[in-house]
């Protein structure tokens, strides 16, 4: 399931105990680590990766657990475990204001590397359009 944290909301656990109304904001609260899919810099440090929601926004993602990470971005994705604070303070900066947890893969698997399509037979027509003969007729 996917969750979509926005700053002010608690630690983003389903179990979150009820907010005590007293509680000082500024005191830290308890957050649990999240598997967060990272890729290899040209640095050779660890950079994180960033999703779109489907409306478009930059999106720092984070699974709740190992298998739901594999699941959805493959058994090779490296990760390292950020608690949620850690996580949005790093992608902040980035332009990544929202945290998506246990984000569901919604776009077409890739083709298997030796999977070629044939060409179509027409060529698009924005670039029908763009040819001469087709200007003049």
């Amino acid at each position: 399931m996917e969750r979509l944290v926005p700053e002010d909301a608690g630690d983003g656990s389903d179990t979150a105990p009820v907010a005590d109304p007293d509680a000082d904001p500024d005191e830290p609260r308890a957050a649990r680590p999240l598997y967060v899919p990272v890729r290899l810099g040209s640095a050779g440090g660890h950079q994180l990766r960033f999703a779109r929601t489907p409306l478009g926004a930059r999106t720092a993602i984070g699974f709740t657990s190992s298998l739901r990470l594999t699941a959805v971005l493959g058994e090779g994705q490296p990760w390292i475990r950020l608690a949620e604070p850690a996580l949005r303070a790093l992608a902040e900066p980035l332009g990544a204001a929202l945290v998506t947890v246990d984000p569901q893969l919604t776009a077409p698997a890739p083709a298997p590397a030796g999977d070629v399509r044939p060409a179509p037979d027409r060529p698009c027509a924005r670039r029908a359009l763009e040819t001469p003969e087709a200007m003049a007729a």
